[in-house]
């Protein structure tokens, strides 16, 4: 089981640093990053357009209170006596007063809607900051994890290799069929009767032929070789 368990370490390690060097973790954190920015930009664009629309409203609110103001001075200045001409001012202040409530309504909307905004403001811009700082972060450690996973390669390798010849050629040659065919595990250990390989509880009749046998001993099932435990 020795072996099994460096080769595991060996394929793990293999796989990390296949997965470093291919720079998927950088590339998935780039688009996790890349997608933060994109709605941080989005949510940018809805803030300026409402800002935008909102100053636009106050802006014409102000002029119609402002004509507002110069109606009603109007009607009572004394400067205008007609009273059909008053009546008509009078009115046209009311007209005034309609659109102003309107746009009122609207720029309260607008300012309501403009807070909603601004909430979710802070939320994304700290995600796009700690997807800013994870890039940097595999950026900087990538190289060094490749530094120490191929130092542990190289470590496991040379106890494999130093391994390999305790066993009979044609129990490394098996093995190593069976690690191909059954993902990397060729031998695992047998506990209470079970396979830890496929779980599966081997027959008495079998276990007792096992326990007999002097030859390599495979599951019944799933054909690893099992070791004793």
């Amino acid at each position: 089981m020795k072996l099994q368990e460096i080769d595991l370490s060996i394929d793990r390690l293999t796989d990390r640093l296949g997965t470093l060097e291919a720079g998927e973790d950088l590339r998935l954190a780039r688009g996790r990053l890349g997608e933060a920015e994109a709605r941080l930009g989005e949510l940018g664009l809805s803030i300026d357009a409402v800002a935008t629309e909102q100053r636009r409203l106050e802006g014409d609110v102000d002029s119609i209170q402002r004509k507002i103001d110069a109606e009603r001075s109007r009607l009572y200045d004394g400067s205008v006596a007609n009273p059909k001409e008053l009546q008509a001012i009078e009115a046209e202040v009311q007209g005034l007063q309609g659109r102003k409530s309107r746009m009122e309504d609207t720029l309260l909307d607008l300012m309501e809607r403009r807070e909603d905004l601004d909430a979710r403001l802070g939320p994304l811009q700290e995600e796009a900051q700690e997807a800013r700082r994870r890039v940097s972060e595999i950026e900087e450690g990538a190289a060094k994890e490749i530094v120490e996973i191929e130092k542990a390669l190289a470590e496991r390798s040379a106890e494999r290799q130093a391994l390999v010849p305790a066993f009979d050629p044609d129990l490394v040659e098996l093995y190593e069929d069976l690690r191909r065919q059954k993902k990397g595990i060729g031998a695992v250990t047998l506990v209470d009767g079970v396979c830890q390989g496929c779980h599966q509880k081997l027959s008495a009749v079998y276990l007792d032929r096992l326990r007999k046998s002097e030859g390599i001993r495979r599951c019944e099932y799933c054909r690893r070789i099992l070791v004793f435990g």
